[in-house]
C-alpha cells in the first residue's frame, strides 16, 4: 500500500514538472502569465514563482508589472522563504512607493521579520529589527488598521527579549557567579521597568545580592549586607502589595542580623 502511494506520488510530480517546463518552453508571454495566475490562485506557488519570474521581462514596462511583482513576492511568502520575501517586499516599495498596496506591503515586509524571529534563547536579531521595522510601520501609518496588530507584535517580541535576558540572568545565579547576577537582573529590572514580573527580578535582586555578601571575605560583609537591606527596602517602596514581600523581609531581618553579629565580634 506505502509503494502504491509513493508511486502515485511520483507520477504527479512528474507530471507537474513536465506540464511547468511545457509552460516555461511556450513563447507566448500572455500564455504564461494567465498559467502563472492559476497556479497562485491554486496556491501552487513553486510553480507560479517560476512561471512569474519568466515572464517578468516581457511585462516590465506595462501595467502588469505591478501586480505581477506583488505575487511574486507572496509566492515567496507562502512558501515560507521569509528572507527573499522580505528582499521582494522591500523591492516592491523601491518600484511602487505611490502603489495602493504599498501600506500592505510595508508591513509585510516588517512582518517577515517576525516570521524569522527564533526561539528566546537563540539570537535575536530579528527580534531586535521586527520591533524597529513594526514601530518604523506604525510612525509611518498613524490611521492603519494594522497598527492594533502592530503593537501586540513588538509586546511579543519585548516579551521574547525579556525572557532571553532573564535567562541570562538566571544562569549567572545557578552558576554561583552571584554578584553578576545582581547586576543583570539589575538591567532586567530597568529595562523592562512595566514587566509583570518586576517584583520577582527585585527578589532575586536581593537574594543574589545576599548570596554574594555570604560568600565574601570578612571585611566586606557588612558593606554588602548593608546593600542587601538598601536592595529591601526599595522593594517595599516600589512593590507594597507584592506576595513576595514576606521572604523579602526575611532576607532584610536577616542581613540586619548578620551586621551586628559581625559589629560585636
Amino acid at each position: 500500500m506505502r509503494f502504491t502511494w509513493l508511486l502515485l506520488i511520483g507520477i504527479l510530480l512528474s507530471s507537474c514538472g513536465k506540464g511547468i517546463s511545457k509552460i516555461l518552453k511556450n513563447p507566448d508571454p500572455a500564455y504564461k502569465l494567465r498559467m502563472a495566475e492559476q497556479y497562485f490562485v491554486k496556491e501552487k506557488y513553486s510553480f507560479a514563482q517560476q512561471v512569474y519570474e519568466d515572464v517578468m521581462p516581457y511585462y516590465k514596462t506595462g501595467k502588469e508589472f505591478e501586480d505581477i511583482y506583488y505575487k511574486y513576492a507572496y509566492c515567496a511568502y507562502n512558501q515560507t522563504d521569509y528572507m527573499n520575501a522580505e528582499n521582494l517586499f522591500k523591492s516592491f516599495l523601491q518600484i511602487f512607493p505611490n502603489s495602493t498596496k504599498a501600506e500592505e506591503v510595508d508591513y509585510m515586509r516588517a512582518y517577515c521579520f517576525y516570521k524569522q524571529s527564533p526561539k528566546p534563547l537563540l539570537d535575536q536579531t530579528s527580534t531586535l529589527k521586527t520591533i524597529g521595522m513594526m514601530q518604523t510601520f506604525i510612525n509611518t501609518h498613524p490611521g492603519s488598521s494594522r497598527n492594533k496588530e502592530a503593537n501586540e507584535i513588538i509586546d511579543i517580541c519585548r516579551e521574547k527579549l525579556e525572557i532571553k535576558d532573564y535567562k541570562s540572568a538566571q544562569l549567572y545565579y545557578d552558576l554561583g557567579q552571584f554578584r553578576a547576577a545582581g547586576v543583570t537582573f539589575t538591567t532586567l529590572l530597568n529595562t523592562y521597568p512595566e514587566s509583570l514580573k518586576g517584583d520577582e527580578y527585585k527578589l532575586m535582586i536581593i537574594k543574589s545580592y545576599f548570596r554574594f555578601a555570604e560568600l565574601s571575605v570578612e571585611e566586606k560583609k557588612e558593606e554588602r549586607y548593608s546593600q542587601v537591606i538598601s536592595e529591601c527596602n526599595e522593594f517595599a517602596d516600589r512593590f507594597p502589595e507584592s506576595k513576595l514581600r514576606k521572604e523579602v523581609d526575611q532576607f532584610q531581618t536577616q542581613s540586619q542580623n548578620n551586621i551586628k553579629f559581625l559589629t560585636n565580634e
